[in-house]
């Protein structure tokens, strides 16, 4: 499935998307998933300063690979990934952004390759993390979602494990930076533990 083909029927004002032709257009006029506080919006070129100003900060660059602006330029419109703004609903005050990737996987996997917050300290991690659960879950209906993280990212992985994210793997001296190899953790959720947490009361 084309990202925009799947992603446009999932608009969250409640207006379906017109013909399939158009349907990639009019999706990236509207807002992806909505949460309490939060909400999802679809990266534009005009973002981009915004997402390479968050990325290079030293707080963040350091737990990623940073990308130049011509590279997240062509992935902004690469079939089966997509860029995320998530912002303040009351203010529209972006507060971070998404890389997502998997999108058109047949095995119904998703990646979430960047989850980058520019505002910590508010719950922001916890409310993104419950939003992307329900959007790959309740919305498209995914069978699993996965990430990476430095294993020395504890507060990271703190937010992931806290929100049913589960350790599924260690890949070990897999990234080089400065001049030493890093290691990374390949945590994972699947559709029925997700229903299981929203059973419990554990999710939007």
């Amino acid at each position: 499935m084309a990202m925009g083909m799947a992603l446009a029927e999932f608009l969250q004002d409640g207006e379906r998307a017109p013909g399939r032709g158009d349907r990639k257009e009019h999706f990236m006029q509207g807002i992806v998933k909505k949460g309490k506080r939060l909400h999802f919006r679809q990266a534009e070129e005009k973002d981009l300063d915004y997402i390479l100003e968050v990325e290079f900060r030293p707080e963040n660059g350091r737990f990623v690979i940073p990308w130049g602006r011509a590279v997240h330029r062509e992935t902004l419109d690469t079939e089966g990934a997509i860029h995320l703004i998530i912002e303040r609903m009351d203010t529209e005050e972006p507060v971070g952004f998404l890389m997502i990737a998997g999108l058109n996987n047949p095995s119904k996997e998703m990646e979430w390759t960047r989850i980058i917050l520019d505002k910590k300290g508010e719950g922001y991690g916890h409310e993104t993390l419950k939003m992307l659960k329900s959007w790959a879950f309740d919305d498209l209906g995914f069978h699993r979602a996965w990430l990476d993280c430095k294993d020395y990212n504890a507060r990271a992985l703190h937010v992931y494990e806290s929100e049913g994210l589960v350790r599924e793997g260690l890949i070990r001296e897999t990234i080089l930076t400065d001049g030493v190899y890093e290691n990374l953790v390949i945590l994972g959720i699947l559709d029925r533990e997700y229903f299981a947490r929203k059973e419990r009361g554990e999710e939007l």
